[in-house]
């Protein structure tokens, strides 16, 4: 299997998202928000943009408090976290001011009871004018319009939808050593639609056609298998 970061619609859409974000005047909120159900490659994607960008992308967890959360961007920052959370606030704030980044949250859902959490994160981007992105939840659009002055600042919102037939074709293309009929592709489309699947059917698939000396993988040999 080919290692290779793919550029579904999603991915080129979540570019797509980032860039706007980045070059809104200074007076428009440059907040974003991306959700969608699990397994379409939220998180993959927001991890290769931090890089991409030089950029800071940080996990929320369960239980996680404002303190925690301010901790963890100190740490991302490459200072030490102080004992004071208006300290970290601060600190936060002028590295930030000097060095602008965007950040990435993933798994706001872990946020959405936390009121100080969520409120923080927006006291940052106000502070800073720093691009902040959540990434969350098929609901999470919904939770966080619970955040009326908060939703306001969300100035791009995408949802990650479910992989065309496009997409899983690029897919297999891109990370399959072995070829696939169009049948092949459009059959499993319509049974697979998680990246983590595909990645696993890849697999599966690629082991079979090459134990077995298959120059292409078709409808037949899938419903063999499947």
């Amino acid at each position: 299997m080919n290692k290779t970061f793919v550029k579904t619609t999603n991915v080129k859409n979540f570019i797509g998202l980032v860039e706007n974000l980045q070059t809104k005047p200074k007076n428009i909120p440059k907040m974003g928000l991306v959700y969608g159900e699990p397994g379409l490659g939220k998180s993959q994607t927001a991890l290769w943009l931090a890089c991409k960008y030089d950029g800071i992308y940080l996990r929320a967890t369960n239980l996680m408090t404002g303190r925690w959360l301010l901790e963890e961007l100190v740490k991302e920052l490459d200072e030490i976290p102080r004992y004071l959370t208006s300290d970290n606030f601060n600190l936060i704030v002028k590295k930030l001011k000097k060095e602008p980044k965007i950040i990435f949250i993933d798994e706001i859902d872990y946020l959405m009871n936390n009121y100080k959490s969520i409120e923080t994160l927006r006291d940052i981007h106000d502070e800073t004018g720093c691009p902040i992105i959540f990434i969350g939840m098929g609901l999470a659009h919904r939770k966080l319009e619970r955040y009326k002055h908060l939703y306001d600042r969300f100035s791009e919102i995408l949802k990650f939808e479910i992989f065309t037939v496009g997409d899983i074709k690029h897919i297999f293309e891109q990370l399959s050593e072995a070829p696939f009929s169009t049948d092949a592709i459009e059959y499993i489309h319509k049974k697979y639609n998680r990246f983590r699947q595909l990645v696993q059917l890849i697999n599966k698939l690629e082991n079979f056609a090459k134990d077995n000396n298959l120059a292409e993988i078709n409808l037949e040999v899938i419903q063999q298998i499947l």
